[in-house]
């Protein structure tokens, strides 16, 4: 009886620690899911930060860029108006080099007229003789006289477009100058949004990292159960309609039933022919390259055989290539640009877009850039899923919008 007694004081007392331990652990988990949200939030005001510092950033941008294209008008302006002042010039140096041959020759014979006059004074002269030589005269030194006026004339001209041609120099040099301070000013507001959005970078990333680490700490992460599961998520954490999801998701992948049906392989030879035949460009095809690394990644980071790994095909209709992944559609460098995102939200680390959940809430983060699209602003829908698409063919747009409208009776 006494041992009895005795051990179950001992349990009791494992049970008293343990008990401690567990309320501790938990108090502990407590205070660093605090201090993770905390700093979360620290992030978010700092990521806000960084988005209107970038907004000004951009809209400075927009601006220089405008003056630079106005300073470069006027250049080509000033350009033109010199070239203009230097052929008139010419011209004036031409109108001036034949007034002057004109009145050499006239001078010349001038001198000869009044050589043979000489000779002829010791001839008899008759009155017609004297009044033809004194008519000669008169006309040559009224012709000289007419000469020296159009030679006046024309230095004249020269003179005032020499001082017109000057001035537009300076001006042209003045231009020039602030040009070069536009594009200084242009390549250092392009280095300050380069830098604001490396800093955005970091900020979502470890926005991400700690999303992930909280969500870990307490055991939330979501896996949709199916299609409509996956579009009310998305819906929920982003604000973006669920018709106007499904509505995307129906033209682009007739919700999630064609996600792709080759391999990453064999949509890069298609490519290759495509390139080497000329139908595609050296700009897409270096795109598709990159591309193919970034793919490579994405699978490795996920544990997937890329080579097994299924994608959309190249497309027959138009000039373009396939490699499009999961129920959104997402090229690899696009979805990089959204994983981290995606994982903070859903608390898949990393995030898939093969995965439904991660998917669809990808998509839902793209279309919630355009403004107006939370509010369900037609306008907005409609740039919404002409960007997504990447195309604003009336058909698609229009299906889009009549699924929007209708998705709770067609699914």
């Amino acid at each position: 009886m006494l041992n009895t007694k005795k051990n179950w004081s001992i349990i009791i007392l494992i049970m008293a620690f343990a008990a401690v331990n567990i309320f501790n652990l938990s108090m502990a988990r407590a205070d660093t899911a605090e201090e993770i949200q905390k700093s979360l939030d620290n992030l978010v005001k700092k990521q806000k930060a960084a988005q209107t510092e970038l907004a000004t950033e951009q809209s400075k941008l927009s601006k220089n860029q405008t003056q630079i294209s106005t300073t470069k008008t006027t250049l080509n302006k000033l350009s033109t108006d010199i070239a203009r002042g230097e052929a008139e010039l010419k011209n004036l140096d031409d109108r001036a080099q034949l007034s002057k041959t004109v009145l050499a020759e006239y001078m010349r014979q001038i001198y000869y007229a009044n050589q043979d006059n000489d000779l002829l004074a010791d001839l008899v002269v008759t009155k017609n003789s004297l009044n033809d030589m004194v008519v000669n005269s008169d006309n040559m030194l009224n012709i000289n006289a007419k000469i020296g006026e159009a030679l006046q004339v024309i230095h004249d001209a020269k003179t005032k477009t020499e001082a017109t041609k000057a001035e537009l120099a300076d001006q042209k040099d003045d231009h020039q100058q602030v040009l070069k301070t536009q594009q200084v000013a242009q390549a250092q507001i392009a280095s300050d949004i380069q830098d604001t959005q490396d800093t955005l970078a970091n900020i979502q990333k470890k926005f991400a990292q700690l999303q992930s680490d909280l969500n870990a700490l307490l055991g939330t992460n979501y896996n949709a159960k199916d299609i409509k599961d996956a579009i009310s998520f998305a819906s929920d954490r982003t604000g973006v309609p669920k018709g106007f999801l499904v509505g995307v998701l129906k033209m682009e992948t007739n919700l999630g039933a064609n996600v792709g049906g080759c391999t990453y392989g064999q949509v890069e030879s298609g490519a290759q022919a495509s390139y080497k035949a000329g139908k595609l460009g050296k700009v897409a095809w270096a795109t598709f390259q990159a591309r193919r690394n970034t793919f490579q990644g994405i699978c490795k980071e996920l544990g997937i055989d890329y080579q097994k790994q299924k994608v959309s095909c190249n497309p027959k209709g138009y000039s373009g290539t396939g490699g499009a992944m999961g129920v959104a559609q997402f090229m690899p460098d696009t979805w990089n640009g959204y994983k981290g995102h995606v994982s903070s939200i859903s608390g898949h680390s990393p995030a898939s877009p093969w995965n439904l959940t991660d998917g669809v809430l990808a998509m839902a983060l793209k279309l919630k850039r355009t403004p107006g699209v939370t509010s369900g602003s037609k306008s907005a829908l409609k740039s919404a899923a002409c960007s997504y698409l990447g195309t604003c063919y009336a058909p698609y747009i229009n299906g889009i919008l009549y699924w929007a409208d209708n998705y709770q009776q067609l699914i």
